[in-house]
């Protein structure tokens, strides 16, 4: 059975820059906590695996001595759990509010794979939650009922390390040779292929930049009749028109997986 995975944030929807940050910077007015993120700050952020990371990178020794924060391991994690848990509940709310509507071609390509026997999933670094919230968004709740959810800290060792797509391909029962991955950060490539996965990578608002050396196919979006996508690399040599169609994703797992340089 051959399986479709996902990542979550930028590639359901553009959830960084309309849900995470602001939900990262509410947190921290809420909390009293002398920080707000730009978007210039915040594009270095996501450079980070993880929410409680991303927060946890903060606790300097300086910033927590002129803040007053807790200066011991165990104190410091209780008081970034806290933080994230607000952080979360912000963020599933601008979810369900329709805040940030699903990226080109998501419920498309998902209907088609459904449709033809993939096993489906999303594998992310961000709360379980938050991810529920927005695939739900992104392709409706039955079919959200489809998906395997693999998140937050269900690994130790967030992307790029290999662990959250190795952990997805043993319960799935799918080797590396029949699934594909969709990603749009060089974070998200780097973990899925060095779990042996052929990657397409859909661009975001912060990875467009970004080194996708070893990607089978880098898109735009994944497009849709009306909003069509642009190929900026395809090294496989697959190359959608107007629409990523699962039929590209066949053609891509008939090719020999790239290895990053």
């Amino acid at each position: 059975m051959p399986a479709l995975l996902f990542d979550c944030d930028g590639v359901l929807a553009d959830t960084e820059r309309y849900g995470h940050l602001p939900a990262f910077n509410q947190t921290f007015a809420e909390v009293g906590v002398p920080v707000r993120w730009t978007d210039d700050d915040y594009a270095e952020k996501v450079l980070i695996g993880g929410g409680k990371e991303r927060m946890a990178s903060l606790l300097t020794p300086e910033f927590v001595a002129a803040n007053r924060l807790p200066s011991d391991a165990d104190g410091q994690r209780e008081l970034v759990a806290e933080w994230h848990r607000r952080k979360t509940a912000i963020y599933t709310g601008l979810v369900a509010s329709g805040a940030l509507p699903a990226r080109p071609g998501i419920a498309r390509l998902v209907g088609e794979a459904s449709a033809a026997g993939f096993a489906l999933a999303v594998a992310s670094t961000s709360a379980e939650a938050a991810v529920k919230a927005v695939l739900e968004h992104a392709v409706g709740a039955e079919r959200a009922a489809e998906f395997a959810v693999f998140a937050g800290d269900v690994v130790a060792a967030k992307k790029p390390a290999p662990d959250i797509y190795l952990l997805a391909l043993e319960r799935l029962g799918v080797s590396a040779a029949d699934a594909v991955v969709v990603e749009d950060s060089s974070n998200g490539l780097r973990a899925a292929l060095a779990a042996g996965i052929r990657t397409i990578i859909t661009v975001s608002s912060y990875t467009h930049d970004e080194d996708f050396s070893g990607a089978s196919l880098v898109v735009s979006s994944l497009g849709d009749p009306n909003d069509p996508l642009t190929v900026l690399d395809a090294p496989a040599g697959v190359t959608p028109d107007r629409t990523l169609d699962l039929d590209h994703v066949v053609a891509l797992l008939a090719t020999p997986p790239l290895e990053r340089p």
